[in-house]
Order: structure tokens, then C-alpha cells, then sequence
């Protein structure tokens, strides 16, 4: 491997300097875009014809033989001091991280080669999955004092326990609770606190109280990926788009991965989610409510998956959607941008109940008592494991991390996020 190792620092090297030495994207002429073109993808070719022969290999020497936890960025952050030119240095990544989209060479497009390649093995692939459902370092901190006063306020989300249940709110009022980086970050975090609490036994997610003018005074559950920060270039493919289904999303599902008294029985502290949605669920606010084991909507509600208008693939709602709609409903939605509104026919495939926004407190404390059950928690593992296997999860993920990121950097992807973004910050 040594060789082959060596062989891609060089290439990689090589198209580093030649890239360094152009201006930015925008403003490189068609000579210099082809030039720059061509010396990505040889680059990218090698990568992807070394992983496909060595990355089990990687994958071992970066985790010790697979006995160290690496999360995503630990992970990227080791394979690129340990193999020059397999993924960008922190530094380069940082410095993209400064340009708006427009303006980036698409870095994070190495990272996706890497991860997609990590989770295509069954070897590997699986072991990151149990690393990232493992609790963050922020939530071990903050859970002492979750457990002493019940209440955690961070930057987008508010942790809140009331009896049994784990109260989490979205708080972005600024953005309709669109999601970036940070808020997938407090997300996790907040996830965390609620299966680690053991007074926890229900977690519900709302969206808070709006101050956008067009939705003053009412709530709103999620309006999807924040365009604005995608224009910015502040939307990361490991920070945001993998940590997202691979950590809170999957914590939803299959639990957090945890030493605790009945680890024998079942190795991850599992609980019951419910949701209520105010308003609507677009985007990564409708891949959301597809895991949860009761959402509860308002009547005058809506769920979309905008992705064509966007450009870029909804998370893992292509895998999930089919499931709960149909195929032919799953294709109305993500590839012509249906709306199913509460109402609706249709919406009794989302939703499992759908009342008056006014009932939808009560509808919500009735939820929590139903599921405040060990036997619910035990049933949701089985029809979890029937539903949504880990296996077709983690082949979906590994065609994911590349498809998605290639998406982030299309000319039609940039120029329509664009243009969002001039009027609004999210989808």
C-alpha cells in the first residue's frame, strides 16, 4: 500500500499547487476551469481506485484495529495526517470554509469519497456507524445538570423535562428553525441529554414561536436545510450532512450507544419520540418526522421534500419515504414537489393524527402517556429493526456521501441556492 500511498500525495499535491496558483472558481476563465477540471478528477480517479483496494486498511490503522471510536471529523481529521492527499488538511478545509459555495474547489468532495468508501464495507462501515451513535463530549459535560435542574438552553434548541417526557424546541425563530451546522450540533446534543437522562422516558420535538413577519406569533416545526448558509458556504458535507443521519437522526432510531445497567440486554438506551408538527415540515424537517413514533400534526399543516427545486438529495427520506407513501407517492413528493397537506387523503401516511392547532398541546401530553411504556420501547426496537436495517441504512449512507456532496457543488445547485438566498433563508 505504501506505493499506491505515495502515489496519490504526489497527484494530489500536484493538483493542490495547480489550483493555488488559479483564482477562485467565478473568476477562472474556461482555459483555467478545464485546466482545473481535469487535474480534480485525475486526482479523485486515483483516490476512489486506492480506496477500493485499501480502505478496510485505512480504516483499521486510523481506529487502532477498530478499537478506537473516531466520529466524522476525527476521522477525516486522522486520514489526512495520516495519508497526504487522501482527504484535504484541516487547514485547506478551514480556508474553503471561508468562501461562499460558488467560490470553493470542492474539497469536501475528497471527503466524500473517503466516508462513501468507510461505509461501504462491511467492516468498517458498521463500526463508524456504532462510533457515531456513541454520546458527544458536550452532552456527557451538560448531563449532570440536566439531571439536576431538567433544563438546558443552547444556541438553536431548548432541552426541557416535564414529568417523564424531554421537551426539545427549536429556537432558530430567525430562520423558520432551518438547520446549519450549529443547530445540528445542539441537536445532537439535546438528543443525547434525553436518552442518557434515566428520569427521561419520552422525547418530544416542537418548533418554537416565530418572529418572521409572515408567521409572527405562530410556530413552526422546520423549514429544511438554511439556504443562506448553503450560499455561504457554511454547510458542511461531515459537519451537517453525514453527522445529521448518521448521529441525532440514527440516535432517534436506534438509541444512543452507551455503557449502562442493562447493556447485556440491549446495547443502546432506546425511548419513544414524538413529534408535533406547527405549520409545516419541509426538507430535513419532513425526513425528520419520518422516524419518529408518533407525530401528531396540526390541521392546517403541510409536508414537502423541495428537492428538485433545491437540487440536492433530501437525506435519507429517499430510502424512508417509499416505505411509509408507496413508490409512486414518494416520487410525486421528491422528484416533483408535492405537498401533502394534513387534510389530505394522503397525509394518513405521514401523520397519525391530526388535530386543531389549539388541541395540538393536549394531543401531544396524551401521546406521552401512551408511550411512557417499557413495552413500548421494546416493540419500537423490533419494528425499527424490521423497517429501517442497519444494513440497507449504511449502503444507502455509502451512496449518500458521494451523491450528495457531488450534488453541493453542481452549477445548478449553486446558482439556485443562490438565488434563494437573495429572498429568503431557507427552503
Amino acid at each position: 500500500m505504501s506505493a499506491a500511498a505515495k502515489q496519490l500525495a504526489e497527484v494530489s499535491a500536484g493538483a493542490n499547487e495547480l489550483l493555488d496558483s488559479l483564482p477562485l472558481p467565478a473568476a477562472r476563465t474556461p482555459e483555467q476551469q478545464a485546466r482545473a477540471a481535469e487535474a480534480k478528477h485525475a486526482a479523485r480517479d486515483l483516490r476512489s481506485r486506492f480506496l477500493a483496494v485499501h480502505a478496510e486498511a485505512v480504516y483499521d490503522r486510523l481506529t487502532e484495529g477498530r478499537t478506537r471510536w473516531l466520529r466524522l471529523p476525527e476521522l477525516v481529521g486522522a486520514a489526512a495526517e495520516a495519508y497526504p492527499g487522501l482527504v484535504p488538511t484541516a487547514e485547506r478545509t478551514a480556508e474553503e470554509r471561508t468562501r461562499q459555495q460558488a467560490d470553493k474547489d470542492g474539497h469536501e468532495i475528497d471527503h466524500g469519497i473517503f466516508l462513501s468508501a468507510v461505509l461501504r464495507s462491511p467492516v468498517s462501515g458498521p463500526h463508524l456507524m456504532d462510533a457515531m451513535l456513541r454520546p458527544t463530549e458536550r452532552a456527557l459535560e451538560l448531563l449532570p445538570e440536566f439531571e439536576r435542574t431538567g433544563v438546558v438552553q443552547l444556541h438553536s434548541v431548548r432541552l426541557e423535562r416535564r414529568g417523564t417526557a424531554a421537551h426539545l424546541t427549536f429556537c432558530r425563530d430567525d430562520c423558520l428553525n432551518a438547520e446549519d451546522n450549529q443547530q445540528v450540533e445542539d441537536v445532537e446534543t439535546a438528543v443525547d441529554l434525553a436518552l442518557l437522562d434515566p428520569q427521561v422516558h419520552v422525547g418530544v420535538f416542537r418548533g418554537g414561536v416565530q418572529t418572521h413577519p409572515r408567521y409572527k406569533g405562530r410556530r413552526v416545526f422546520s423549514a429544511g436545510i438554511n439556504l443562506k448558509s448553503l450560499h455561504g458556504g457554511q454547510i458542511s458535507l461531515v459537519d451537517f450532512l453525514l453527522r445529521r443521519e448518521l448521529g441525532y437522526i440514527s440516535k432517534l432510531v436506534r438509541g444512543v450507544l452507551a455503557d449502562h445497567a442493562g447493556s447485556w440486554r440491549s446495547r443502546t438506551v432506546e425511548k419513544p419520540w414524538v413529534a408535533a408538527v406547527d405549520t409545516f415540515a419541509i426538507g430535513g424537517g419532513a425526513q425528520l418526522i419520518m422516524v419518529f413514533d408518533r407525530v401528531i400534526a396540526g390541521a392546517d399543516a403541510y409536508f414537502s421534500l423541495p428537492a428538485a427545486q433545491e437540487g440536492i438529495v433530501p437525506g435519507a427520506g429517499n430510502l424512508r419515504l417509499a416505505r411509509l407513501t408507496g413508490g409512486r407517492i414518494s416520487r410525486q413528493v421528491i422528484l416533483w414537489g408535492r405537498r401533502i397537506w394534513a387534510t389530505e387523503p394522503d397525509a394518513a401516511l405521514l401523520f397519525d393524527q391530526v388535530v386543531e392547532p389549539a388541541e395540538l398541546d393536549e394531543a401531544v401530553e396524551e401521546a406521552v402517556r401512551r408511550l411512557d411504556s417499557p413495552a413500548v420501547v421494546t416493540n419500537r426496537r423490533m419494528v425499527n429493526l424490521a423497517e429501517d436495517p442497519p444494513e440497507a441504512f449504511r449502503h444507502y449512507m455509502a451512496e449518500f456521501a458521494l451523491q450528495q456532496v457531488l450534488r453541493l457543488y453542481s452549477e445548478d445547485v449553486i446558482g439556485k441556492v443562490g438565488r434563494f438566498s437573495a429572498g429568503r433563508s431557507s427552503a
